[in-house]
């Protein structure tokens, strides 16, 4: 197996639907084509939170995907986000994805895990049944420490050296833990990509990974490139300009009262870059209303990210 190579920016994106509510191939192979335009993008990791994807029918999902293998053609890989519950269920859906052209799993703890906690041995055998059953390389996924879902240590060493799995997405928001297991995970696996997926605080993170794995990757991929730049050449001055000038966004997109409307501000982000026509979301998303509208289009006024007159002209 040769590991995808993640070392740089992989965007989440969202997921565009037409105004009637139908999934907008024509416009998710556009924002594609975008984020892959740029040096630096290094995978699409389609399907998970930012991407709605759990609010979309199988038959959607493995149709977006065969969309964005087509729309990158073959520059960067599909990552398929896994969420089905049940080791069997995913081991299955990642197998379909598989087919569909997909060739890594970002792979979702079961949600009965967020609640109710998990016993010992079967986050394990949830990445070896997807790795056995879809050959899709895994990423191993560490939610947020306030979960029952957030690997403890020997959890994540025994996942990160599984056959098949070559990077963790870490969102522990937690640097006590981040400072302990982090080095941890490099020691056990030398080889395996460290991301951050710290999108409402990336800059603490930024100098112990190899990449950025975030849905903020929609929306500003150009500076998050240069601030992985920053953050690998230890040049700290240079990633806090970065991160002080992408400030307004950061707090206008993801210092809501739930994280789940950063995914309707990520769109909002893209209707005023000139990437997609409109925001329309999924129920059991909601729409922020004018006011955090109007709030999100000055913060990127005032981060001066503006219109992507390029990629319009290419269209």
């Amino acid at each position: 197996m040769q590991p995808m190579d993640m070392r740089g920016l992989s965007p989440a994106p969202v997921t565009a639907f037409t105004r009637d509510g139908e999934v907008d191939h024509k416009a998710n192979a556009k924002l594609a084509k975008w984020l892959v335009s740029m040096e630096g993008v290094k995978s699409l990791v389609i399907l998970g939170h930012a991407g709605e994807g759990t609010f979309l029918t199988e038959e959607e999902r493995l149709a977006l995907i065969r969309t964005y293998v087509e729309a990158v053609d073959g520059a960067v890989p599909i990552i398929a986000g896994i969420t089905g519950e049940g080791t069997k269920v995913a081991a299955e859906e990642a197998r379909k994805c598989k087919a569909a052209g997909a060739t890594g799993a970002l792979v979702y703890p079961n949600h009965g895990w967020l609640r109710f906690g998990f016993q010992k041995g079967a986050p394990q055998d949830r990445y070896k049944a997807i790795w056995q059953e879809s050959g899709l390389q895994c990423i191993l996924f560490q939610y947020p420490d306030a979960t029952k879902a957030s690997y403890d240590l020997d959890t994540q060493l025994a996942i990160a050296t599984q056959e098949g799995v070559v990077a963790t997405k870490n969102g522990v928001r937690n640097m006590k833990r981040w400072y302990v297991e982090i080095p941890e995970l490099k020691k056990a696996n030398p080889k395996l990509q460290v991301l951050s997926c710290h999108d409402e605080w990336l800059l603490p993170t930024m100098f112990d990974v190899d990449g950025l794995l975030v849905g903020y990757g929609n929306i500003a991929p150009e500076l998050l490139i240069d601030l992985i730049k920053a953050g690998k050449a230890q040049d700290y001055p240079e990633a806090r300009k970065i991160f002080e000038r992408l400030l307004p966004v950061t707090r206008a997109v993801y210092h809501r009262g739930s994280h789940m409307e950063g995914t309707v501000a990520l769109k909002l982000g893209l209707v005023h870059r000139g990437v997609l026509d409109h925001a329309t979301i999924r129920e059991p998303l909601k729409s922020l209303g004018e006011k955090a509208e109007a709030e999100i289009f000055a913060a990127f006024d005032a981060a001066g990210i503006g219109r992507v007159d390029q990629l319009l002209a290419a269209e």
